[in-house]
């Protein structure tokens, strides 16, 4: 990691600059593979099982039988950690719930309006160097809760054919069964189009490398929506002498381990703390498994001292983090000025590991910037708001005029008719 001293605002931009996606050159290989799915369905998802997973598959659906033999292979221990999260996580989302709108604007008309469940979603789960479970709680779980009447789960397979037990396992437990081994790219494809084995949807979740983002971003092209535009993981730590160097540092790595693209920042008053953090990181780093993975996302990242708390916080606000941890003294100061964040970690004993699995808020978060404009997933992710407006007689008589005058002063004389040609009936009525 980089060590940076009181950088000037000028040069935040180019010392934080995420990796670089290679936007051209990954449409050019997902382009190709959305109008082969598009065009032999299920024929060319099995080719590129083949040719990207080294697996040949007979059937792309997952049969109620490799499902139930999934389940005895999820260690105990596991299935209860499972339990526990999956608990936090309905209560939490469950009470993002908003009861119907109804309001009586001016006497005789109303207006209303109320959530109604996106009735076909896909949720692309990762498989690949970590099999992501815990996504297939995140995201089906408000699915659920929704009432989304179709939810399709899409996840690559092993190169026998298999599905992580624990991924299965955990979509039967909240009621998922229709399950698809196919991933990368062509799943979002297969998500777009629809083949025989895989239903179109109205919208796609879920996280996934550079060609999975390329991807779900193509697929707005064709009508659907996605969750948000995402890229590798990332998380800003904001950290002074009252917080734990050890702590700090566990959770810089818990972010680096994700993939070689990630991006970890650590910002401090304190230049003697952040060596020591530091320290810990080069330590820490030693006994991990994704050691080398790690070690690449570090150097990506950087630990910036700001020594003037409205400087560190503006700083926080223009990198906007997909996960900002707050382990200073101040806190309830700082978190009050933070408008830019996917989510936000508050003090020593919240780690962002938490969030990540089992503390109850949704773990698909915007990242590369984009928690300036768009929030994580919730339980209106699922859900379109629909408004409704019932007029009374009494209600136009005294609404049409202003509508009248409105449309003609726009030049739109056929939708002042409609309003007049009502009044006049109202008019006749009474004679």
């Amino acid at each position: 990691m980089k060590l940076l001293v009181n950088p000037s605002p000028e040069k935040w931009q180019k010392h934080l600059a995420r990796p670089a996606m290679q936007t051209k050159k990954i449409n050019q290989i997902v382009k190709p593979i959305f109008e082969k799915v598009k065009k032999s369905g299920d024929k060319a998802l099995k080719k590129f099982a083949k040719e990207f997973d080294q697996v040949r598959l007979d059937s792309l659906l997952v049969s109620a039988e490799e499902i139930q033999a999934a389940i005895p292979l999820v260690p105990e221990d596991l299935k209860k950690a499972i339990a526990q999260a999956k608990s936090n996580i309905e209560k939490f989302h469950a009470a993002q719930a908003s009861p119907e709108l109804i309001i009586e604007v001016m006497p005789g008309v109303t207006c209303s309006r109320k959530s109604v469940p996106i009735q076909r979603v896909g949720l692309y789960i990762p498989g690949g160097t970590a099999p992501l479970f815990s996504t297939v709680l995140m995201l089906g779980v408000p699915a659920q809760l929704a009432g989304c009447k179709e939810i399709v789960l899409c996840s690559p397979t092993n190169r026998e054919g298999a599905i992580h037990p624990a991924i299965l396992y955990t979509a039967q437990l909240i009621g998922i069964t229709k399950i698809i081994k196919v991933g990368g790219a062509q799943a979002i494809a297969a998500l777009t189009f629809g083949t025989e084995s895989v239903p179109q949807v109205d919208k796609i979740f879920g996280p996934g490398n550079q060609y999975v983002t390329a991807a779900k971003q193509m697929a707005t092209k064709f009508g659907l929506a996605i969750d948000m535009p995402a890229g590798p993981s990332e998380v800003l730590v904001y950290a002074d002498e009252t917080s734990i160097p050890a702590f700090v540092a566990a959770d810089l790595l818990s972010q680096a381990e994700h993939g070689v693209d990630s991006q970890v920042v650590l910002v401090s008053p304190s230049e003697d703390f952040a060596k020591k953090v530091l320290a810990e990181i080069t330590l820490q780093l030693e006994s991990l498994p994704r050691k080398d993975i790690a070690s690449k996302a570090l150097s990506n990242s950087c630990a910036v001292i700001l020594e003037d708390q409205s400087t560190a916080i503006e700083l926080i606000n223009d990198y906007a983090p997909e996960h900002l941890i707050l382990a200073v003294a101040k806190e309830e100061e700082v978190l009050s000025q933070i408008y830019n964040a996917g989510s936000v970690f508050i003090g020593n004993f919240t780690p962002e590991a938490a969030g990540d699995y089992a503390s109850g808020t949704n773990h698909t978060l915007p990242t590369y910037g984009y928690a300036r404009n768009y929030s994580g997933v919730s339980l209106d992710s699922f859900v379109k708001k629909i408004t409704y407006q019932k007029i009374t007689p009494k209600g136009l008589k005294a609404l049409g005029p202003a509508v009248e005058i409105m449309a003609e002063n726009e030049q739109l004389h056929a939708h002042k008719n409609a309003v007049t040609l009502r009044l006049n009936s109202l008019k006749t009525k009474k004679k």
